[in-house]
């Protein structure tokens, strides 16, 4: 009987059983794509996090202790891959004669390195200028004395007579806020920026000169341990990776019971991005579960679309004698066949999109309970769609129900209680009260190892996406039923001199045709809200590379080394668009060491973009114009206007090196405005002016940098510049692609390219089925009645009127609310994860061309099911004999 069973749904019903397990394919396929993706996107965060590390850990030694035995304990708490001893010693200055003048600085640090250091820490330094064999001087130090390679320098040392050393090279140091830091103080009582004034000596020379001050002065002097660990130990999952180092170090602080002090600059690393590998969770939940929910959703609309002929079928094994578990036995085989392949095939295609999508990556022991957890839930889903509905039927399948054609239709209890509005209303409610009190999705409290998802946050656009679901059946419904003149208008374009007719015959079947506008518009919802989110969040990962880089393309040069003596041949590059000079200055503000950058503000828009949202209180164009309106005016930074309690108008004396004499002298400007980010700006303090001001003040018109916007692409124009500037390495060049990798485990870094194709994918596939596939189903129920009018003597070309206006009802009724709904939730999604984007967008960016291919392909299955569904002349006694 159960072959038999299973040979007659294969030759009646193979659509609708292929529909289900496309429906579980689709749900089974999307959910292990994207937990795949997920895990990927955490190790992928991960390993650019540990990659933006250049020194894991510093271990200060507390004076006294024994190094050789700190270095045995940290050999027994963690895997460690390379340690080296670095020395420091505070100076009270450096002097040099050059000419007939004496430059002197201020203090500084004289750092010794052994000769591996660079071999095991090649980012912290890097070479300018000279050789690396000697003393070495950082390049601000050089400016301030105007010294290089083969000069000689007076180290004013503390309490001990001057020392000279000559100079072999001059030198960045990249990771000078790393380097040094001051280990195991406050925040409070740290120093806010490294030192202006450093020197790097061989160890041996350094031991030389300072042994003696150590003795003296053994507060000026320090030894710390550089770490770097075995970082193929670390855990995948940026959570889990930061986990195991702060256990670690609490493990060997244990161990060394107070004779050194770690700076754990990996763990640290690690805890920012606990909070980025949340907020992809918080994008798989926002982006993704509505697909699965839609999936599933397809999934039981097409098992439930059966359901007159299912409660038919069942009385008639009623009347031959089945009990219900014989039903629900014979429902759980269709069942099995459709759970079963629709998981298999969804899990084969999750597999194959995970092997050529970007962005996926292999994470062993979690992609195999990853995928065994989905197909069980592919499984469920399956059979709870098919048995579920049986055993709802199975308890009135009787031969009287079967025989009940007509019936009363009651409104169901959610549109007496006006559930869809009520559940507008609170999306509203939640939604206002979470934008208008500065939430926070993802809270990653600093110095918590902790971090949380305000789950309160998803309540909004859970509730709106219902609430937008139910709101399209009630109104579908309501103008179907009433068969008014806007039913007659939508679907006179199809039904011509029939509308009338038409109209009433699909006013009878509101509760069908309904389900499929609802259907068709929750996929077409799904599809543009995901699409235009990505692409607001594409376009908002460029802005955020090029805030970074500064521009498509940006040279960075030194004060020694600028960039803008190179400006014409760079802007006379074949795929060079603009090139634009940038000063690169420090200034001090009071005590505080800030970035000040020069630049034209009639002309800098012309290298790179200015976005309204990275000035405060004025557009950016007002600002730029401002600017240049003011000859000493300067723009601030937030944080400095916090810290100096400044106030527009004020005069600011900046300090500024003078090119003249090498020295720091005020210079006096006028506060005009405030500045949060700024291209190639730090994110915390720096300061913008006039460049022909900072020239005509300081004595000096060189740029340090060179911004360059490329005409195509700027990978192309960084490689001609490059190769432009070969004889002169002091000058580095950088792309926005290299600054969307070097930004490190930021998410608008992680390359989303994957997710989005998934998404995008299954979107356009699950609108096309929505359409296609319910409206063939709803066809396939009906080819009775269909046959009986052929029968009867109507012809094809008036069947088809009936046929052509169902597709056009459900087709322009999914499209206005799906489009509506669609618009509605991406502007609710960017809103709510404004932590994402830094800077945020101003507006959204709508996918034109996709949107038209998806609507397109939408149109493209309804006319498909509508042509599969056309009846033919002469054929409608031989279908009755079928039926």
């Amino acid at each position: 009987m159960v072959l038999l069973w299973i040979r007659g749904v294969l030759a009646r019903r193979f659509l609708r059983v292929a529909g289900a397990a496309a429906g579980i394919a689709l749900s089974v396929a999307l959910l292990a794509t994207m937990s795949l993706f997920l895990a990927g996107a955490g190790a992928s965060m991960t390993g650019r996090a540990v990659s933006a590390v250049p020194i894991d850990w510093q271990v200060q030694v507390i004076p006294g202790a024994d190094p050789d035995l700190i270095g045995k304990a940290l050999a027994q708490a963690v895997p460690v891959k390379a340690v080296h001893q670095v020395r420091y010693a505070d100076v009270a200055g450096f002097e040099a004669r050059t000419g007939d003048t004496t430059q002197t600085t201020g203090p500084g640090q004289a750092v010794a390195f052994d000769s591996r250091y660079s071999g095991d820490f090649p980012a912290e330094i890097r070479s300018l200028s000279g050789t690396l064999d000697g003393a070495l001087i950082a390049q601000q130090t050089a400016a301030n004395l105007h010294v290089g390679p083969g000069d000689t320098i007076s180290i004013q040392r503390m309490g001990l007579p001057p020392a000279e050393v000559r100079i072999a090279g001059v030198v960045d140091l990249p990771d000078a806020d790393a380097l040094f830091q001051a280990v195991g103080l406050p925040p409070q009582a740290a120093p806010r920026a490294p030192p202006d004034n450093v020197l790097i000596l061989p160890r041996d020379i350094w031991r030389q000169l300072f042994d003696p001050q150590q003795k003296a002065r053994p507060d000026t002097t320090r030894l710390q341990l550089h770490v770097r660990l075995a970082r193929e130990a670390l855990p995948p999952d940026p959570v889990t990776a930061y986990t195991f180092v702060t256990d670690a170090q609490r493990n060997l602080e244990a161990r060394v019971a107070g004779q050194a002090i770690v700076a754990d600059n990996l763990g640290s690393r690690l805890g920012a991005v606990r909070e980025d590998a949340l907020y992809a969770s918080v994008l798989f939940l926002f982006l993704g579960l509505p697909g699965i929910a839609l999936a599933v959703a397809l999934t039981f609309a097409v098992t439930a679309s059966g359901a007159a002929r299912r409660r038919t079928e069942q009385a008639l094994l009623r009347v031959r004698g089945a009990t219900t578990k014989d039903i629900l036995f014979l429902s759980a085989t269709e069942a099995a066949m459709a759970a079963i392949g629709g998981t298999a095939i969804g899990l084969a295609a999750a597999a194959l999109l995970s092997g050529i999508g970007p962005g996926f990556k292999a994470t062993p022991g979690v992609d195999g309970p990853t995928l065994l957890l989905v197909a069980s839930l592919g499984l469920l889903v399956g059979f709870i769609a098919f048995l579920y509905p049986a055993w709802r039927d199975a308890r009135w399948a009787t031969v009287s129900a079967a025989r009940r054609t007509v019936s009363r239709l009651q409104a169901p209890l959610w549109q007496r209680l006006w559930l869809d509005i009520l559940l507008l209303a609170a999306a509203g409610l939640f939604f206002w009260q979470s934008a208008s009190t500065g939430y926070q999705v993802v809270l990653a409290p600093e110095g918590v190892a902790a971090t949380a998802v305000d789950y309160k946050a998803f309540i909004a656009p859970a509730l709106f996406w219902v609430g937008m679901a139910l709101l399209t059946i009630r109104l579908s419904a309501t103008v179907i039923a009433r068969n008014g003149a806007l039913l007659r208008m939508a679907v006179a374009p199809a039904s011509g001199t029939l509308a009338p007719v038409v109209s009433a015959a699909l006013s009878r079947q509101s509760g069908r045709l309904t389900i499929g506008i609802a259907m068709t518009a929750l996929a077409i919802s799904f599809a543009a809200s995901t699409a235009i989110f990505n692409t607001t969040y594409n376009a908002q990962a460029r802005i955020d590379a090029e805030l970074t880089n500064g521009s498509d393309v940006t040279v960075f040069g030194t004060t020694d080394k600028p960039a803008g003596t190179h400006l014409a041949a760079l802007a006379s590059l074949p795929s060079a668009a603009a090139a634009e000079p940038m000063q690169h200055r420090f200034a001090y503000v009071g005590a505080d060491l800030q970035d000040l950058y020069g630049i034209d503000p009639s002309r800098i828009g012309h290298a790179t973009s200015l976005s309204d949202v990275y000035f405060s209180g004025a557009s950016a164009a007002g600002t730029l114009a401002l600017l240049a309106a003011t000859p000493d005016g300067v723009l601030v930074s937030e944080e400095t206007v916090q810290d100096f309690q400044l106030q527009q108008g004020d005069t600011i004396n900046l300090r500024l090196i003078d090119a003249r004499d090498h020295q720091y002298h005020p210079v006096a400007f006028k506060f005009i405005g405030v500045a949060r980010e700024f291209p190639t700006a730090p994110k915390d303090s720096f300061l913008v002016a006039n460049s022909a001001y900072v020239a005509r003040m300081t004595g000096s018109d060189a740029s340090e940098y060179v911004l360059m916007r490329a005409k195509a692409d700027p990978a192309a124009l960084a490689r001609q510049a490059s190769s432009m500037l070969t004889s002169d390495p002091s000058l580095k060049v950088v792309d926005i692609g290299q600054a969307a990798h070097l930004i490190g485990s930021s998410l608008t870094a992680v390359d989303l390219g994957g997710l989005t194709t998934i998404e995008l994918g299954f979107a356009v596939v699950m609108a096309a089925a929505a359409g296609g596939l319910m409206l063939a189903l709803g066809f396939l129920e009906r080819r009775r009645p269909f046959a009986i009018l052929a029968a009867i003597g109507a012809k094809p070309r008036q069947l088809a009127a009936f046929l052509w206006s169902e597709g056009l009802l459900i087709l322009v009724g999914g499209m206005v609310f799906g489009l509506l709904s669609g618009l509605l939730t991406a502007w609710m999604l960017v809103k709510l994860l404004t932590g994402v984007f830094d800077p945020p967008p101003e507006a959204l960016s709508i996918p034109w061309l996709y949107l038209a291919i998806m609507l397109g392909l939408v149109a493209a299955s309804v006319v498909a099911a509508v042509w599969s569904a056309s009846p033919s002349a002469g054929r409608a006694a031989e279908q009755l004999r079928d039926l």
